[in-house]
């Protein structure tokens, strides 16, 4: 019997805290299915940079990944409800509340459990594993 898990998020620019998440995801089970983020569903930071094809296009080229799709445009747990994973992967600093999403599975009647993944720590002092860190480096720099 094959183990889904699937991980999910917006993997704006793709850095080594993604990578990270995604093979500790996938070591999670048999198959990783990745739901990247459409625009309109992300609220709790700044919109995406690039587009949500590009993204997708990015995660799934990625050798730990089986595949990635769009999230729906309007209910972030309709791809849930068609993949029926037996595990959902959170990334260790998301800001998603695990309750919450397991109140959510049970009433929708899909039954899988939340796990996190772990934080990894930066390789060297140059290490950036943050999109945001990203971004204000780039400022800092070519401003």
């Amino acid at each position: 019997m094959t183990r889904t898990i699937i991980a999910q998020g917006t993997f704006d620019i793709l850095h080594p805290g993604h990578v990270h998440y995604l093979e500790e995801a996938a070591a999670m089970g048999d198959e990783l299915i990745v739901i990247v983020a459409r625009k309109a569903n992300v609220d709790h930071k700044e919109t995406p940079i690039c587009p949500g094809e590009q993204r997708r296009a990015v995660v799934d080229a990625l050798e730990a990944v089986n595949r990635a799709i769009l999230g729906h445009e309007e209910d972030i747990f309709v791809p849930i409800e068609e993949l029926d994973p037996d595990v959902i992967a959170l990334g260790h600093d998301q800001h998603h509340d695990e309750a919450a999403i397991e109140d959510e599975l049970e009433r929708r009647g899909i039954d899988c459990v939340v796990e996190r993944a772990s934080a990894r720590e930066p390789a060297a002092d140059a290490e950036l594993l943050s999109t945001r860190h990203i971004i204000d480096r780039i400022l800092e720099r070519r401003s």
